[in-house]
């Protein structure tokens, strides 16, 4: 079976959605990719998730072209593409309507960096993308979709460094998360969704909140990233 190991990593990234609450029947899906062959791994349109098999996940070109698979893709599949040609320090791509994260979506709102928990993961508050137009919308929309996420995330003068800040909102309609890995990016969507709930909770206790320090925002997500990194233990 064609990259058999990236379609378990895929199939155990989308249980792991389900298994922490972040999807709802069919509503979500999970990609790998493989850099040197070129190819993603991409859950199927519409199959329930009690019911999803290595041999059940599609795989594609970076194109979206179905190289193997009896099944259709995802629905979302030109997004997950567009994000690892534009963003090619990713490995994986996960996208969920989880409540909270998908709360600040339909608001148009960015998820602001109010503490610590925020700053282990995200460098910065997480970015919202600007609505789409009606022709956008009309056309090419799932495409469209990953060019509002680029875009925002390379919009001069609000530059995001997407390996810093590993995910985005869509303006009404739902977050798209990345990582390493498809267990990375599964694991940064579950901590999105923790984090878009303390916000929530937070603007509700003090709507007029100013957020974590830069001073403490560098301290915890340097703790745990770059080269001078000091969480965890150190591998030989």
């Amino acid at each position: 079976m064609l990259l058999q190991r990236l379609r378990e990593e895929v199939l155990e990234a989308n249980l792991e959605l389900v298994k922490r609450g972040l999807v709802l029947y069919t509503f979500g899906n999970a990609s790998g990719v493989d850099r040197d062959q070129g190819l993603v791994v991409i859950k199927p349109s519409g199959v329930d998730y009690d019911k999803l098999k290595p041999e059940h996940m599609v795989v594609t070109d970076l194109e979206g072209n179905i190289v193997d698979g009896e099944l259709r893709p995802s629905s979302d599949l030109d997004t997950h593409t567009l994000l690892y040609r534009e963003f090619t320090g990713i490995g994986a791509v996960v996208h969920t309507h989880s409540e909270y994260a998908t709360s600040f979506a339909q608001a148009g709102l960015p998820i602001p960096a109010y503490g610590t928990t925020h700053a282990d993961y995200f460098y910065g508050p997480v970015p919202v993308t600007e609505p789409l137009k009606d022709e956008a919308i009309q056309g090419r929309y799932v495409h469209e979709t990953g060019a509002a996420i680029v875009e925002r995330f390379r919009q001069p003068g609000r530059e995001v460094d997407p390996l810093a800040i590993p995910a985005c909102l869509v303006a009404g309609h739902a977050p798209f998360v990345w990582g390493k890995d498809a267990h990375d990016a599964a694991h940064n969507a579950v901590v999105l969704e923790a984090v878009a709930r303390m916000a929530f909770r937070t603007t509700l206790l003090r709507a007029n909140c100013e957020g974590v320090s830069q001073a403490l925002l560098d301290r915890h997500y340097f703790r745990k990233h770059g080269a001078s990194a000091t969480y965890g233990q150190r591998t030989k």
